[in-house]
């Protein structure tokens, strides 16, 4: 597969171009469905780019739009070839994930909350080894391990020497204190944090607990921006389960005025370095405590 070809955003390109080519043809997803005799439901997932389409559907549905530039059919059917291939995730098995990391290998910006832990992107590997192990205990260490290498494989957007990816990251004031790994780790996480939020492309602020209630009691979400124009923006909702897209412009709209607030509501850059640093000084007197108890064995 050729270095910059993203399956999950070709898919999500060649259904945007399909959905638009049967608008203007004036027709309805089941009037397609009873021309091509195939069901509505996968016209529907092959416009959303949820299904793969093949070069087959493409013909097909070229014809049945009466598209007649060729250019725009070779385009497409170029479209559908990589949509078929497989992303660098693919190599580490089955990616319950693998739509998103798609999405977040294309995107320019992403906008994320996070109520609980500290975002993917940006955790060490101590620490994103210690939340897999909490919030995954049924897998295997084979599967945690994966899991492990992809989480850290991600990261390189955000060290990727032309064009890195913009990141703003909201966070809660429990992603911080509560206690994942140890206290060496949480020592390092947050480290770790202050570290990164000092470069240019990467924005970090805490919403501390005495704001009260805020936009995003509601749970975690990422909002997805994309440089191409014919990317439209979308959110993203992380579930145990199965995950969120959410594309309708109404939508989007709604959770970038959320995470306007959230914002507004948060400390500043600088307030929130020094506040983590509070933070790290905090764990770092606890593990000198914890050391201060621990007694002393005598020398066999």
């Amino acid at each position: 597969m050729g270095v910059n070809v993203n399956p999950t955003v070709s898919r999500r390109r060649l259904g945007s171009e399909l959905r638009r080519l049967r608008e203007m043809r004036g027709m309805t997803t089941p009037q397609v469905a009873e021309s091509l005799l195939i069901s509505q439901p996968k016209i529907s997932l092959m416009e959303n780019g949820r299904r793969l389409v093949k070069p087959r559907d493409v013909r097909d549905l070229c014809r049945l739009y009466g598209v007649q530039d060729q250019r725009l059919v070779d385009q497409l059917m170029r479209l559908a070839r990589e949509s078929g291939q497989q992303g660098w995730w693919n190599a580490y098995g089955d990616i319950p994930y693998g739509a998103y990391i798609g999405l977040e290998t294309e995107a320019a910006a992403i906008r994320c909350f996070e109520p609980l832990v500290i975002p993917g992107l940006l955790q060490t590997p101590a620490y994103a080894r210690a939340v897999i192990a909490g919030t995954i205990p049924q897998a295997a260490a084979e599967q945690a391990a994966m899991r492990l290498q992809v989480r850290l494989r991600r990261q390189r957007r955000l060290a990727a020497p032309e064009n890195p990816l913009r990141l703003w990251a909201v966070l809660d004031e429990s992603a911080l204190r509560r206690l994942v790994g140890s206290r060496e780790v949480m020592r390092e996480q947050l480290e770790h944090l202050t570290d990164l939020g000092v470069q240019p492309h990467i924005t970090v602020q805490v919403l501390p607990h005495d704001v009260g209630a805020h936009p995003g009691v509601s749970g975690q979400f990422a909002l997805l921006e994309f440089a191409d124009a014919t990317d439209v923006s979308l959110v993203y909702l992380e579930r145990f389960t199965s995950d969120l897209y959410l594309e309708k412009r109404s939508d989007v709209r709604i959770y970038s005025d959320m995470y306007a607030h959230l914002q507004a509501q948060a400390l500043s850059p600088d307030s929130t370095r020094h506040f983590i640093n509070e933070a790290i000084k905090a764990y770092v007197a606890t593990e000198s405590w914890a050391d201060a108890r621990t007694p002393t064995l005598p020398n066999p």
